[in-house]
């Protein structure tokens, strides 16, 4: 079984001094790749290092909804220079977060919007946070005509009535340690509803930790957990979603088989 974690944060400061070690959990647990992702300058950074480094890691970059009170021009000059690294798969996390965030949402839409219009310049799929703003969200990506460069919904929890909406645009979707909670019956609803070549996996770490793991801090090896959640409600073997979130996450990233 080979799994990859397609959104995960090993540059977080609670886990990036030991990012060796975390990466050598996940791949004994069959987690053989990860897409760190970035959210500010700093985390950005970060990614970057870490994707240099390991030939198994990934770098997805951009300015995350909360940060986005902190975009200016020389940060996006900055940003359109990095997403040109030869390791960087994707522009995010991007998107909006209507959650107790200090960031307006006038800011939010024009940052993300124009996130999206460098996504397209540079060809590049987009990870999109959505958190509290489906609609607002949904509206950005259709009007963006974002099936141009398509993207994944990051650690997606609507319904299947927002499922389909996503897909429609193009769009991939994320599950992570969420959908493997007791009580997100719409998630799990939304799961089984997601076609296999449309779904992919993520931690997310350090946060959503999946059942049986839920509260502790979460790691990249834990996408094996949730492997297992996703197939016990569709009701496959777990190398069928590991395979299938595996070969998506690759041609979303247009990364090659080494």
């Amino acid at each position: 079984m080979k799994i990859f974690d397609s959104h995960t944060h090993l540059n977080d400061e609670h886990l990036y001094p030991e990012a060796d070690k975390y990466f050598k959990h996940a791949q004994n647990l069959g987690v053989v790749k990860i897409a760190n992702v970035g959210s500010n300058q700093k985390l950005n950074d970060l990614s970057l290092e870490l994707a240099a480094k390991y030939p198994d890691m990934y770098s997805i970059i951009g300015w995350h909804p909360e940060d986005s009170i902190y975009y200016h021009e020389e940060q996006e000059k900055l940003l359109i220079e990095q997403l040109q690294s030869p390791k960087v798969v994707a522009l995010g996390e991007i998107g909006l977060d209507y959650h107790q965030t200090a960031s307006p949402r006038d800011v939010q839409k024009r940052v993300f919007k124009r996130q999206i219009d460098i996504a397209k310049q540079l060809h590049l799929p987009i990870s999109v946070h959505n958190r509290d703003a489906f609609e607002d969200t949904y509206a950005i990506l259709k009007e963006m005509h974002i099936a141009d460069i398509r993207g994944v919904m990051h650690s997606f929890n609507g319904d299947p009535e927002w499922l389909k909406k996503f897909l429609d645009l193009g769009m991939l979707v994320s599950y992570s340690g969420v959908a493997s909670f007791k009580k997100t019956h719409e998630v799990h609803d939304a799961v089984r509803n997601t076609p296999f070549d449309s779904m992919l996996v993520e931690t997310d770490a350090p946060y959503l930790s999946p059942e049986p793991l839920r509260g502790k801090q979460n790691e990249p090896a834990y996408s094996l957990y949730t492997v297992e959640a996703l197939a016990r409600i569709c009701d496959v073997n777990p190398d069928v979603i590991a395979e299938h979130t595996y070969d998506n996450t690759m041609r979303l990233f247009r990364i090659e088989e080494s």
